[in-house]
């Protein structure tokens, strides 16, 4: 009987993040927990002969959310040159998952096209050991540079 062997199963704290700002590469260090998904667009279709309804895709839709320290002033910079120049900057995100104890290897994604949807300016806490913000974003576009092989099997 074949099974997954838990050593295979990736880590969430083996990976990184890398923001491409104006040609600029920068780690995204201060990342807690980053989410990107695709979500269809689809059509509802009714034809002649059949009772259900069909559906058809017809585009879709890239977002995400992030969850940073808040110890990084980088997103307040990119909105105030918006809010001053009207300007807004689009991005690249790279993320890579890459867990050194998996026989899977790694998997890389580049989100593209990245625009954050808010920025949070100032932020006081006083039960909070450590402050911490939340964005979330669009992208536009998906490269795969590299993909998960498959799992040795036990």
């Amino acid at each position: 009987m074949a099974y997954l062997n838990a050593g295979d199963i990736i880590s969430g704290k083996e990976g990184r993040a890398f923001a491409v700002i104006n040609g600029v590469s920068e780690e995204m260090f201060f990342v807690k927990s980053l989410e990107a998904k695709i979500e269809k667009q689809k059509a509802e279709i009714k034809t002649i002969g059949s009772r259900r309804t069909q559906h058809k895709t017809t585009g879709w839709s890239g977002t995400g959310s992030m969850t940073i320290y808040y110890m990084t002033s980088k997103f307040r910079k990119l909105m105030q040159e918006y809010l001053e120049t009207g300007r807004d900057t689009y991005f690249d995100i790279m993320v890579v998952n890459e867990d050194p104890s998996s026989s899977v290897g790694s998997q890389k994604i580049m989100l593209q096209n990245v625009n954050l949807n808010s920025v949070i300016l100032a932020k006081l806490d006083v039960e909070s050991d450590a402050l911490e913000e939340e964005t979330e974003f669009t992208f536009e576009g998906v490269a795969f540079v590299q993909h998960f092989n498959d799992p040795v099997i036990g």
